[in-house]
């Protein structure tokens, strides 16, 4: 299958100027801070930023695809743990005073990206091709969300083990595009206690966190590659329902007042513009 990695981090000469490092240091840290805030899949986010195949790939074979892609992802790298790990304070404090218009924020930079991914659906299917992966995987995702969004939350006493898991479902998020780490944590009522650990830096608990996340990205990376090698138009089109499923159901709908309604159309611009500009730079780079 030939893959295209032009717009999705292709090693060139453009990709190693200061601007495209600093353009990967940010998308790092959105991802990272993706892990925390509920409704936001880092899968997604990597999708959209254009670096999910490569990173894929890297995970998947990672001695024989580092020297192609440690470039890109030594600075994507070193933002993924600024955001997930030295921005927790400060997500946690904007989460629990004004979570709505982060999720705001958050939702219009996944949208920004929907017209690069359109795009790239329609270069990558046949035109006479169908388009059922797309419809059946909008609707179906739609629904699910929708289930886990409305579903209950359960009491546990957390413990290492369950910080191991809390890592493995974060590692599952960035891998499978769509998955919600953080909206499973409420659910399963681990979400407040694992965010004030990591603000903290508690590293005998966050270790657990760290290992799990290293696991699951491991043990599933290979899988989602081989389909992407055989399957990729399909995929993709999956893919693409996913992304657009997972946004329309995180748009918060609680606003009461015109203000909160106003403030949370501009952060979603804000989001939008932000992201529309750092698609435009990545393949203007790549």
């Amino acid at each position: 299958m030939k893959m295209d990695y032009n717009n999705s981090g292709k090693p060139t000469s453009a990709n190693t100027s200061f601007s495209m490092h600093i353009l990967r240091l940010v998308q790092g840290a959105l991802v990272g801070i993706s892990a925390i805030l509920p409704g936001i899949s880092g899968g997604i986010l990597c999708v959209t930023f254009g670096i999910y195949q490569p990173l894929i790939a890297l995970l998947s074979h990672p001695i024989r695809t580092f020297r192609i892609y440690y470039k890109m992802f030594i600075p994507f790298g070193i933002g993924w743990v600024i955001g997930f790990l030295g921005l927790a304070r400060i997500v946690e404090v904007l989460f629990v005073s004004s979570s709505a218009f982060v999720i705001c924020l958050f939702a219009g930079l996944i949208a920004g990206t929907l017209p690069s991914l359109l795009r790239e659906a329609n270069k990558q299917t046949d035109p006479s091709g169908s388009w059922s992966g797309f419809i059946i995987s909008l609707i179906a995702f739609f629904a699910l969300f929708s289930y886990i969004k409305s579903g209950t939350t359960v009491d546990i006493e957390p413990n290492h083990w369950w910080y191991f898991l809390c890592g493995v479902i974060w590692g599952l998020s960035i891998v499978i595009p769509g998955l919600s780490s953080s909206s499973i944590l409420i659910f399963l009522g681990l979400f407040q206690d694992v965010i004030s650990l990591i603000s903290d830096v508690r590293i005998n608990l966050i270790l657990p966190i760290l290992i799990g996340i290293v696991l699951s990205v491991l043990l599933t990376a290979r899988a989602i590659n081989y389909l992407l090698e055989k399957h990729y138009s399909l995929i993709i089109q999956v893919i693409l329902g996913i992304v657009i499923s997972s946004t329309l159901i995180i748009i918060p709908t609680g606003f009461t007042a015109i203000s909160h309604i106003i403030l949370g159309i501009i952060c979603f611009a804000a989001g939008y513009a932000i992201s529309l500009k750092m698609s435009r730079i990545g393949a203007n780079k790549g």
